[in-house]
């Protein structure tokens, strides 16, 4: 059921991180990174500790503080630059590029063996921040947006996020795989570039956890699946429904949470973005660019929002592939912040019926 991905283009940079070209029209043209870069360390330079209070495990990167930081158009390191002098992509275009992250929360340096056994103090657990960061380049064009691609286009970075989760669920490091994209200055972007992230963690991340937690206790209690439950009653239900195609359904959830936020499923019970067909992945990416497009219509300027897709390995015993569209803009004027209750308690306080939320959606998707 499942669909062929062509492989990438691979290629190294100066420092030997990977980067890999994902084209719809045959190999590109690929340069060399002429640029002079510090060795890549030999050994984790983060580290992942254990909060013994609440058991969440909180990676600390110190040395991302010195990651790039809103730089000058000219100097932008997710434009194509031929000379290979001044981008981390070495070349006069590209479709589709994801490269390794020079500054990453998580990383397995080539040939690291992680120690073996547990510290015996059990209030200070510390362990290497193993994994991998990638960068997602969704397109050359600096002034872009994931909203303006083509179908086809949006189609390729589906392609790309699903390559990209087939290999790393496949390391022995990595335990989750996380498709992710932040747009906007008041969501805490630096790079205006149009791209996003894929974070492979080594360890189960609390949002997941629950989401699993939450299933496995549903299915005990009712004898069937939490997501597909959750699909069939937004389906039945209607009032929050936004876009129901042959192969995905978009809505607004029952507890919505966020000033806007939007749930994709694809309608076949599928585990990760690389078990989608052809048909599906078709899709959900002209589904995907649709709620996009209508985000930035919402207001005056675009929304603000973070992409965040939820996907599990081939044999977990719950999970259901989605992604969770949502912004921080309550209104035109207006930001929501996670003030006391959000920040201090998790107990969030929303200022809008997910109805409300729905009629506002479904007005500028019209």
């Amino acid at each position: 059921m499942t669909r062929d991905i062509a492989a990438p283009t691979a290629s190294r940079l100066a420092d030997g991180r990977e980067i890999l070209f994902f084209s719809s029209d045959g190999p590109p043209a690929i340069g060399v990174d002429r640029r002079d870069l510090p060795d890549r360390p030999t050994v984790p330079v983060t580290t992942v500790r254990r909060d013994p209070t609440t058991g969440d495990n909180i990676i600390v990167a110190p040395a991302r503080q010195e990651r790039t930081y809103k730089p000058p158009r000219t100097m932008c390191p997710l434009c194509p630059d031929p000379s290979g002098l001044s981008s981390e992509i070495p070349a006069a275009d590209y479709e589709v590029v994801v490269f390794e992250n020079r500054f990453p929360s998580l990383a397995t340096p080539a040939g690291f063996e992680p120690p073996t056994g547990a510290g015996a103090d059990p209030l200070r657990v510390e362990r290497p921040g193993l994994g991998r960061c990638e960068v997602v380049c969704f397109a050359s064009d600096h002034d872009g947006s994931f909203a303006r691609l083509s179908r086809r286009h949006a189609r390729l970075v589906i392609d790309a996020w699903s390559h990209r989760t087939s290999e790393l669920l496949a390391r022995s490091d990595i335990e989750e795989v996380y498709c992710f994209e932040n747009r906007g200055e008041e969501i805490g972007v630096t790079l205006p570039h149009p791209h996003g992230q894929i974070y492979g963690y080594p360890f189960r991340t609390r949002r997941t956890a629950s989401l699993l937690r939450t299933a496995a206790q549903y299915r005990a209690e009712n004898g069937a699946d939490l997501f597909e439950a959750v699909l069939a009653a937004e389906v039945a239900d209607g009032a929050r429904i936004l876009v129901r195609t042959e192969h995905v359904t978009a809505f607004v959830p029952y507890a919505a949470k966020w000033p806007v936020e939007v749930h994709v499923y694809p309608n076949r019970h599928v585990r990760n973005l690389a078990e989608l067909t052809e048909a599906e992945a078709d899709d959900l990416a002209a589904v995907y660019l649709l709620l996009l497009r209508a985000f930035d219509a919402m207001y005056d300027a675009p929304l603000p929002y973070i992409a965040s897709w939820h996907q599990y390995r081939a044999d977990a015993a719950e999970g259901y592939l989605h992604a969770e569209l949502f912004s921080i803009r309550r209104s035109a004027d207006k930001l929501k912040y996670l003030a006391g209750s959000e920040s201090g308690r998790d107990a969030f306080v929303t200022d809008k019926t997910p109805e409300a939320i729905a009629d506002e959606v479904r007005r500028v998707i019209r």
